[in-house]
């Protein structure tokens, strides 16, 4: 990759082009690793940098992403493989077009105001997005969610890593409490086909656990991901197999994810006289898994502390299933308990390392 190497050489921005080096660095350190270090203090030097992390994310969140295109199509057609596949592909492109447009066009001007580095983790936020939304969710709508969670979520607090929200979280949270009707129902989880035939809407399984009935779909079915949910969020196999990815590397935290599901498990066994339902539904359900390998482990906004990380994802876990039992207006609990959780995190970690500090002065 000489050639490319001396390509960017070339072409770094000097004299009245200057102003352009935050631009120009974003893509430089996107296709090599940077061999800058920190002025002063101890440092570690690792070609596994921030940008690096965050293209394995990305690479984790594959699976889920194929297969919920293929979804797409099966929920709305029933047809061959490659139809169902191809059709949930069209209507995936333009979502992750205008979240990664309106995204990055807020980052890049962020940048170059500040005279800043861009920030890298929207390259996981972009992608993250429209996976969990509806796929029926409109582009104007969904450019909206974006261009608030980026400015609201991330930017005004200085950008990634000063962040105490989930960027993609608080997208969807706006277009949640922004366009309910757009966002619950069982219309919204079916696209409309292209060529003009009617989809086959059914109720989602948490639409009907909120509605007081068992799940229609099987457990084994669930756990697949051919039930009507949000884009890319119903394949336990996919997520799992991104979970793997994330735990080789090391990217995840798995202390917080196996918390979170010791936490849904031990409050659905407590509320199943309430729910009627085995506890281990929860985790096949809505959002749960992909909340707890790919929204709950953000390292940004989770705690930090190995004690820590066992206390936010027991009550992640635990809130989730409490809400989507106890709350019927908000069946899906996973969004808004991680999003509390965040709040949380800093208080859980401070009270953590406190007691550390007084049993250590114990001694």
């Amino acid at each position: 990759m000489r050639w490319l190497e001396n390509w960017f050489e070339r072409h770094e921005p000097k004299g009245r082009w200057s102003w352009m080096e935050s631009t120009y660095d974003a893509f430089r350190t996107f296709a090599f690793a940077p061999n800058r270090v920190t002025n002063s203090g101890c440092h570690v030097r690792d070609a596994v940098d921030l940008k690096r992390a965050m293209i394995t994310v990305v690479i984790a969140l594959i699976p889920a992403m194929l297969f919920g295109m293929w979804n797409i199509g099966y929920q709305s057609l029933h047809a061959g493989f490659w139809q169902n596949f191809w059709f949930g592909f069209l209507r995936m492109l333009p979502m992750l077009a205008v979240s990664y447009i309106v995204g990055l066009s807020i980052e890049f001007t962020f940048a170059q105001i500040r005279h800043h580095q861009v920030n890298e983790g929207y390259l996981v936020t972009g992608f993250l997005i429209p996976m969990i939304v509806p796929v029926t969710t409109p582009l104007w709508q969904l450019a909206i969610a974006v261009a608030f969670a980026v400015l609201i979520g991330k930017e005004v607090f200085g950008g990634t890593g000063m962040n105490f929200l989930n960027p993609a979280l608080v997208a969807r949270a706006f277009l949640f409490f922004s366009y309910p009707t757009r966002m619950s129902g069982d219309s919204v989880w079916v696209a409309a086909d292209l060529w003009g035939t009617d989809g086959i809407t059914s109720a989602t399984p948490l639409a009907e656990l909120a509605a007081g009935m068992k799940p229609t779909a099987s457990a084994l079915d669930m756990f697949i991901g051919t039930i009507p949910g949000s884009t890319c969020e119903t394949s336990v196999i996919a997520i799992l197999i991104g979970a793997a990815i994330l735990l080789m590397t090391g990217i995840a935290s798995w202390r917080i994810i196996l918390s979170v599901m010791i936490g849904g498990g031990l409050m659905g066994l407590v509320l199943n006289y309430d729910c009627q339902i085995p506890f281990y539904y929860h985790y096949l359900m809505g959002g749960f898994m992909f909340g707890a390998v790919f929204m709950a482990t953000d390292p940004v906004t989770a705690a930090q502390t190995n004690i820590g990380k066992w206390i936010y994802g027991l009550l992640i876990g635990a809130f989730a299933v409490m809400l989507r039992v106890i709350n019927l207006a908000y069946p899906e609990g996973m969004m808004l308990s991680i999003l509390l959780m965040n709040c949380f995190a800093p208080l859980i970690d401070h009270c953590v390392v406190a007691q550390n500090i007084r049993r250590r002065k114990r001694r």
